[in-house]
């Protein structure tokens, strides 16, 4: 699908992208495929057939793998998949994640907490685990992306297991760059604002809670999922080549406060 002239090429490229049914990681696998990739999408969630399917319309490779990233086995599965599908692994978006009930921290359910951990911080490390194996076996390197939200740098109310995790994706994604940037492999974290998804719908919804995370982004609107993907592939690319732990914000202004 990659046409001669593209900014990004990932011909050749096996992409594997967590979360891939809807929002972001739709958006960021559609892109992958549109740019040459073949795409591995793992996600709980079946609508990822759907994206597959769409791909492969639009004269794509795709694979959906359904996969819990809080579960080792799933994880590792998704990997062998992708390896043994397409013959390697070379770029990774670790964007699966949740939100948790809004409750300020006193009032968190322990299990709720729990969750967002699991699926948000677990999942990332359990997902670039196998993915940094892989492109440490095949000695080829490669570029993987964690999806880290501007909720791992600031803070707001209501959100607190998420915060603490998303802080926490920041801070692994920076100790593996530097472990493993020596060995070919980049690792990056994204930190995208506020974007209109099915997961912040409920956001949207609210005309409050709209008007002032609206009102606090200087661009004075929220981000299509396509204008994060774009980000994404531009750090998976060789374009990015001297991009290394660091944190990516796309956030129409919020954090420059």
């Amino acid at each position: 699908m990659a046409e001669n002239g593209n900014y990004f090429n990932f011909t050749d490229k096996v992409a594997i992208v967590t979360g891939g049914s809807t929002g972001i990681g739709r958006a960021t696998s559609l892109l992958f495929a549109r740019h040459g990739a073949r795409v591995v999408i793992g996600d709980v969630n079946p609508e990822g057939r759907e994206t597959v399917e769409t791909i492969k319309r639009e004269g794509g490779d795709a694979l959906f793998v359904e996969t819990d990233v809080r579960k080792v086995e799933q994880v590792q599965n998704l990997v062998v998949a992708a390896v043994k599908t397409y013959g390697g692994l070379h770029i990774a978006f670790n964007n699966a994640g949740i939100l948790p009930v809004g409750a300020l921290l006193a009032d968190v359910d322990e299990a709720a907490f729990d969750q967002v951990v699991a699926v948000d911080l677990k999942g990332v490390f359990l997902a670039m685990k196998y993915e940094i194996q892989h492109m440490l076996k095949a000695g080829s390197g490669g570029a993987i992306v964690n999806n880290a939200s501007i909720a791992g740098m600031i803070a707001e109310q209501g959100i607190s297991p998420y915060v603490a995790a998303k802080h926490a994706v920041i801070g692994l994604s920076r100790a593996a760059a530097i472990e493993y940037a020596s060995q070919g492999i980049r690792i990056n974290a994204l930190a995208p604002g506020l974007v209109e998804t099915r997961m912040t719908k409920h956001w949207f919804a609210d005309d409050k809670i709209r008007a002032n995370l609206v009102g606090n982004t200087p661009i004075g609107r929220a981000a299509q999922p396509e204008e994060i993907a774009e980000m994404v592939l531009f750090l998976c690319s060789d374009s990015a080549s001297f991009a290394v732990g660091q944190v990516f914000v796309v956030d129409g202004g919020y954090t420059a406060h």
